[in-house]
């Protein structure tokens, strides 16, 4: 004997709905179906069950004994299905309200908190979880799906995740007032910038992937200090560790009371995309929509 075939649901809410209106054009209204396909599903039914359920009469319709009893039994059926589908209608308006974002340490501490903010006046509903790490994290996050949406300044997303640019960031290289680089006549070149030992974020950030980019294919030396932080990486520089680059939003209030100095580099593009990243549809939706929305219309160089 081969297994039984499931109900349809419809099909069981659509016969309930005849029994207590008494008729198949009020049933299928009620339950939103066109009467011709209420009438075809109807008769499925009956041809599946092997029984006559409906007697229909130009004066309407009604549950025939055997339609009385499958009715009956159907209740025990149609009752959870309801509250299941109540639960998953709450479930998804609950996943709606929850936003996990990932970002790169540098869009983190000088973009985001502008861009939450922004959000959190749109859409007070929203929940959002935001990790913070360098740009290969961000990207292992998103596409493992811990994370829903990240922010990213590699120069480009990895294969197998989508992405858009968001907004535009400039490289620096700087120095602290004492550092003989400081007091240069001449622009700095990318030569020289390869050939010194600098203290550089950790390999994996965006800061990072950036400056090897653009300098190769000069073989870049072996870093004086590498260190996880835009700000541990300002201060040991100021201090005088030696020379860095590292986004203009990092330095910008350091550049401004002096404590840093920017040395200009003749043959060296060091502008840089800001990127969204996300997995799945073409198009990002929901709140992480609004989120990449407000980040378009509120990043600056």
């Amino acid at each position: 004997m081969g297994a039984p075939r499931w109900p349809d649901l419809g099909v069981l809410e659509l016969l309930t709905a005849v029994g207590s209106t008494g008729s198949l054009g009020a049933a299928a209204r009620q339950v939103g179906m066109a009467q011709p396909n209420a009438s075809r599903a109807l008769r499925g039914l009956e041809r599946d069950l092997g029984l006559s359920l409906v007697h229909r009469s130009p004066r309407g319709s009604r549950l025939t004994t055997h339609g009385l009893l499958v009715v009956e039994w159907a209740a025990a059926v149609l009752e959870p299905a309801l509250r299941f589908g109540l639960a998953c209608d709450s479930l998804r308006s609950h996943a709606r309200g929850r936003l996990g974002v990932a970002a790169s340490r540098t869009i983190a501490e000088y973009a985001v908190p502008q861009w939450l903010s922004t959000l959190r006046e749109e859409s007070p509903e929203v929940q959002v979880m935001l990790h913070v790490m360098n740009s290969a994290e961000v990207c292992d996050a998103v596409q493992e799906g811990t994370s829903d949406l990240g922010f990213i300044e590699a120069p480009r997303a990895p294969r197998g995740l989508r992405s858009t640019v968001v907004g535009r960031d400039r490289l620096l290289v700087v120095v602290a007032p004492a550092h003989p680089w400081a007091r240069r006549r001449r622009p700095l070149t990318a030569a020289e910038l390869a050939q010194t030992p600098l203290v550089l974020r950790e390999p994996g950030s965006g800061t990072r992937e950036t400056l090897e980019a653009r300098l190769a294919p000069l073989e870049l030396a072996p870093p004086a200090l590498e260190l996880g932080s835009n700000d541990s990486i300002r201060i040991s520089v100021a201090s005088g560790a030696g020379a860095t680059v590292l986004s203009e939003l990092a330095v910008r209030q350091a550049l401004a009371a002096g404590t840093l100095v920017e040395v200009p580099v003749a043959d060296l593009d060091l502008e840089r995309r800001f990127r969204a990243v996300w997995s799945g549809p073409a198009a990002v939706r929901g709140p992480a929509s609004d989120l990449v929305r407000i980040a378009r219309a509120t990043v600056t160089a």
